[in-house]
């Protein structure tokens, strides 16, 4: 009802993610009956041009209040698609230690795990790329295989240099490491980066199937989704430099020649409503807010894990459907 209550516009209130419910206290995961939790990763500590990244959580829940005028539902015009979000909580930040790489990383899995033992599905906002070792590191406690996909202007494949084997350039290959994760899609791919041609060798040596941008717009979402396996559980790493920098320019390390909008929502859409059985997780990283003075590239950020949140619960209501139609 629009006409009682309150209006509650965007910039009225906390600044929780989307204006969901705030849920700090830790120990009452367990005991919430939302289907998604939102935790921020303050940590940039891994990056190796332009840092700022640790501000991005606080960046993305400003900019995605823009989207919550106390509606339930939402209606997409582009597909003729009424969804809704879900039932999110906002969990707060990790704890981040400054200097402290292992540290804040293991605080990172730890919190994730929480996360995933209470039975919610973690959206992770960065915070750098790096952060993504921890979350899929978090995921082997549902003992379930992992399929990875990663949209992204880099490959973040580097073993390790000057000792360094936790920065925002490693991720990828430190994921691929771990058991649980079966198989990796990397899309988006392009330009020059940290990661050297062998690094790209030794990552279809290992089983990721690596497209650039061009080749993802030559065979189209429904071709590339068909990549991930039928009724994978399927974990994303969404790096904003993999939007191009004409729509997202605050972050660290741009690179000309990225996606549009509608084509990574139609690949999220085609993937997790269609090819999934479950998507086990997400995280959007790399924004960074001072590069961002007219905050285009945190609004996208928080339209992209809206819009993946409303796939998510679109897809769990027609696997529930389809069932009942079974029976």
């Amino acid at each position: 009802d629009l006409e009682s209550g309150r209006l509650d516009l965007p910039f009225v209130g906390h600044t929780t993610f989307g204006k969901f419910p705030p849920l700090t206290d830790w120990s009452r995961l367990a005991q919430s009956d939302a289907q998604f939790a939102v935790v921020g990763v303050p940590n940039d500590m891994g990056t190796q041009f332009r840092s700022g990244a640790r501000m991005g959580p606080r960046a993305i829940r400003e900019s995605s209040t823009l989207y919550q005028f106390g509606h339930e539902q939402v209606y997409d015009f582009d597909m003729n698609e009424t969804y809704e979000y879900g039932r999110v909580v906002d969990v707060g930040d990790v704890d981040i230690v400054h200097t402290d790489q292992i540290t804040s990383h293991n605080r990172t899995q730890q919190a994730v795990e929480q996360i995933l033992r209470a039975g919610m599905t973690p959206f992770i906002l960065g915070g750098d790329h790096s952060i993504t070792t921890p979350n899929c590191a978090a995921l082997s406690v549902l003992g379930k295989p992992i399929t990875l996909v990663q949209i992204d202007a880099h490959l973040d494949f580097v073993d390790k240099r000057h000792g360094v084997m936790y920065g925002h350039g490693n991720p990828m290959r430190r994921c691929l490491e771990m058991p649980h994760i079966q198989s990796m899609l990397q899309l988006g791919i392009r330009g020059v980066s940290s990661t050297a041609k062998s690094g790209f060798e030794d990552a279809r040596r290992m089983g990721s199937v690596i497209l650039s941008v061009r080749q993802v717009r030559q065979q189209g979402a429904r071709a590339v989704a068909a990549l991930v396996p039928q009724g994978s559980f399927v974990y994303l790493s969404i790096d904003i430099d993999g939007f191009d920098p004409s729509i997202a320019h605050g972050t660290g390390t741009p690179s000309h020649g990225g996606f549009l909008y509608y084509e990574v929502k139609d690949l999220l859409r085609e993937i997790i409503v269609e090819r999934a059985q479950q998507l086990v997780g997400l995280d959007l990283v790399e924004v960074s807010p001072p590069y961002d003075p007219t905050a285009v590239t945190s609004t996208l950020a928080a339209r992209i894990i809206l819009d993946a949140m409303g796939f998510t619960h679109l897809s769990t209501k027609l696997k529930k459907r389809m069932k009942a139609d079974e029976l």
